[in-house]
């Protein structure tokens, strides 16, 4: 039998795409055919025009209270919020010294990772060197570094970043989400028939793993969980 696809929609500069993360991962231990599982991160840009940097003299409650036009309490309740839930799946969020910035160039090496069967590994280093580490993700230097430790060559990141290698994927992954009506992040797609959106329990995203299982290709849509989108986490 071959092994079940499970594709993954997220974004680096996603909270919940991490949780997400820690949960499918939580998930995957308590599946009898976690072997046969292949999961694939496909990129999802919650901001798109994002410049290299976003102002580090606003402060990120500030930016994300500008952005989706709320009170900056309402935003720093929410991240104090996405910071205990995360503290729950063992994450250490800073929300203070994080540095917002374009996520192109990060999900291009994270296909160059897919090439080399280090994608998982290359995916987790971006994200905790964000969310965690407060890493600038658009700066070559930095990724450069990181998907070395991930497990990539370094000259052949470097050449990667230095020229157009893997946009059109990159782009690709985007149509796709587009044609599937993914509109929020994460979202967990079952050999393109069984979907999952937003970072469920592990149990839900375990009673998922099995139900896809056992009745591929056919299947369901499950409720929503919490996501990140255009308008907001």
């Amino acid at each position: 039998m071959p092994a079940l696809s499970l594709e993954v929609w997220s974004d680096i500069a996603c909270p919940w795409c991490y949780v997400g993360k820690r949960r499918l991962e939580g998930a995957l231990k308590a599946f009898s055919h976690a072997a046969e599982v292949q999961v694939v991160w496909r990129a999802f840009e919650l901001d798109p025009a994002a410049p290299k940097e976003q102002d580090r003299t606003v402060s990120h409650a500030e930016r994300i209270a500008r952005k989706y036009a709320m009170s900056v309490a309402q935003a720093q309740k929410s991240s104090d919020h996405l910071v205990e839930v995360a503290r729950g799946e063992g994450l250490a969020f800073d929300f203070v010294g994080i540095r917002s910035g374009n996520t192109f160039d990060a999900h291009r090496l994270l296909h160059l990772g897919q090439q080399r069967g280090v994608q998982d590994a290359v995916k987790e280093r971006f994200m905790k060197a964000y969310f965690e580490q407060s890493e600038l993700m658009s700066d070559h230097g930095t990724l450069v570094r990181l998907a070395v430790e991930a497990g990539l060559d370094e000259g052949e990141a470097t050449d990667v970043l230095a020229g157009g290698s893997y946009a059109a994927a990159v782009r690709a992954d985007e149509a796709q989400a587009r044609e599937l009506g993914i509109t929020g992040v994460p979202c967990f797609v079952f050999d393109r028939h069984f979907a999952v959106s937003g970072a469920q329990t592990s149990q839900v995203m375990l009673n998922a793993l099995e139900q896809a299982w056992a009745e591929r290709p056919a299947g369901a849509v499950l409720d929503e969980g919490a996501v990140c989108g255009p308008d907001g986490c």
